[in-house]
């Protein structure tokens, strides 16, 4: 059976990022202590408690999946924006976008009698219409032990590169056994699924994920973290759940207001009362990169 590789957290990003394209996942252990863990698990609780589990085998019948953690959640909002995990969505997602954005945010909690999910890549939230491109760097933080009993996630190291159709022998799957405040890092590329949990205790995880920024969104951000909440972020926040442009020319709005009261065509953020900063579209570098692209560069 294949394993995956572990990094210490302030591993170097280069070869945290060699390994990934390898493998197509890799854990980074010890990103929070088992204290620092728990709190961000105590702070979700009452949301993860009050979520009835799935309807399908898929979502699973035992399974409870807890979403808005940006709204909800102001420990998550600083994991939302971990450095080490951000250096690996520049290196991965950067040279297919101009930005990337917070793809969804969730608890998924596995319980006692929950049976594997399906094997599958989560780049088919887009279909399999994308070809040749990177979508999505994912991330699944471990706010209990994850143990080959109680659900550790299935991984086949590798496949990233299979066909939609290629099926994992059972040779081929391995399980991201780590300790309470690791991280699972791994691509949309990759086939993985939730474990069965025979165990007696949930396995709690924290999946946080990023896509291109000129796709749409798993969890609609803009929904999940309506802008009289989103106004309160940093910008760096509110630009990572989608208060910005894709790209140029990508994301703006006309404000729906009375004649004249607001200009007509602005940015995201304009709605959080971020105003200026450039063209009424995307910035400078947006334009330049959007004229080389036209011109051929």
């Amino acid at each position: 059976m294949p394993e995956l590789v572990h990094f210490s957290a302030d591993a170097d990003p280069d070869q945290v990022h060699q390994q990934l394209l390898a493998d197509g996942a890799v854990i980074l252990d010890a990103v929070l202590s088992r204290a620092e863990a728990e709190a961000v698990r105590a702070e979700l609780d009452p949301w993860v408690q009050a979520t009835s589990p799935g309807r399908d085998r898929f979502t699973g019948f035992r399974t409870t999946r807890t979403g808005a953690l940006a709204a909800r959640s102001p420990l998550c909002r600083e994991l939302i924006r971990n450095p080490g995990v951000l250096a690996q969505c520049d290196r991965l997602l950067l040279p297919s976008c101009e930005r990337y954005q917070l793809h969804l945010g969730q608890v998924i909690r596995i319980m006692p009698g929950e049976k594997a999910q399906s094997l599958h890549k989560d780049r088919w939230a887009w279909g399999t219409h994308l070809k040749g491109v990177e979508p999505q760097l994912n991330t699944i933080w471990a706010l209990t032990d994850f143990t080959r009993d109680n659900g550790a996630t299935q991984v086949v190291p590798g496949s990233t590169t299979w066909s939609d159709d290629r099926r994992a022998d059972p040779s081929e799957v391995t399980q991201a056994v780590m300790e309470q405040g690791s991280v699972l890092v791994y691509t949309g590329s990759v086939v993985h699924g939730g474990g069965a949990n025979v165990s007696e205790g949930d396995r709690v995880g924290l999946n946080i994920t990023y896509a291109l920024g000129w796709l749409r969104q798993e969890e609609n951000q803009y929904l999940a973290c309506p802008p009289e909440i989103a106004r309160t972020f940093d910008p760096e926040l509110q630009d990572l759940l989608g208060y910005a442009m894709g790209s140029y020319a990508l994301g703006y709005f006309s404000p729906p207001s009375a004649p004249g009261l607001d200009p007509e065509v602005v940015p995201p953020a304009y709605a959080l009362g971020r105003r200026g900063g450039g063209s009424t579209l995307g910035s400078a570098a947006d334009l330049a990169a959007l004229n080389g692209d036209v011109t051929g560069r």
